[in-house]
């Protein structure tokens, strides 16, 4: 990060959570820098894709502050963070499946439907398969490109910042590699993501940071490497997540 460059995305002691009085997130604080490729993991229920829904303001944040690109925009619906330049990529029903995949990437510029050409050469040329299965029902599709399919349309809004919930759930090992790639194909263009991710192991080995939460607090942060080859990481985090996701 630079000077006259603020951090895409800062997340300052949040605590939140869905049910009054039942936090799920207990003072985490998370840095997005332009550019960066950021993973978090944790056991399940250590907060993980909460951060998610909090920046997206689907959950009540009842302390702490989200910035994007130094502005306060916490409690911000997502609509609103999509116009400002947040894509966001769901675990579950993240495809339209009765529709082609042209018509997919349609629904991803429906706020400025003018992008649409310029953003479709754009997506394709990142993704030369999805050319050739433009006229192809998403529900038809492999789950690796119902995968590709979800990410690209989240690229349609010329996106600073990707926001990744959980992306290789569900796929075969072969798949999940092929998803990991395409994030790196992603992040390469520039565009900053922030990915939540069960398979551990294979997240730290693709970003540049990793945060460890544990019961929505950081337990630990550092580059990938670093955190593959902290010892504490490897004993109390990646034996167990590795053995849950088969990683």
């Amino acid at each position: 990060m630079t000077d006259t460059a603020p951090a895409v995305l800062v997340a300052e002691e949040l605590v939140a959570g869905y049910i009054p009085e039942v936090n799920i997130l207990n003072g985490c604080n998370i840095v997005v820098n332009p550019g960066e490729f950021v993973g978090i993991i944790g056991p399940n229920g250590a907060g993980t894709s909460t951060i998610l829904k909090a920046v997206l303001g689907q959950c009540s944040v009842r302390s702490g502050a989200i910035r994007l690109n130094g502005d306060d925009l916490t409690g911000h619906k997502a609509h609103e963070l999509v116009a400002r330049g947040v894509g966001y990529v769901p675990q579950n029903r993240n495809v339209f499946q009765s529709l082609t995949v042209t018509e997919n990437l349609e629904m991803g510029c429906y706020l400025r439907p003018k992008l649409f050409r310029e953003r479709f050469d754009y997506v394709t040329g990142l993704f030369p398969r999805l050319l050739e299965r433009r006229n192809t029902r998403a529900g038809s599709l492999s789950g690796g490109e119902r995968q590709m399919v979800a990410m690209s349309r989240a690229l349609m809004m010329e996106p600073k910042l990707l926001l990744l919930d959980e992306p290789s759930a569900g796929l075969s090992p072969v798949l999940q590699d092929e998803v990991f790639l395409n994030c790196r194909t992603i992040n390469r263009t520039g565009i900053a993501i922030l990915m939540v991710e069960q398979n551990a192991r294979r997240c730290l080995q693709v970003v540049d940071r990793g945060y460890v939460l544990d019961q929505g607090r950081n337990a630990y942060s550092g580059t990938g490497r670093e955190l593959l080859a902290d010892p504490a990481v490897i004993e109390l985090y990646l034996g167990t997540l590795a053995k849950a996701t088969g990683g």
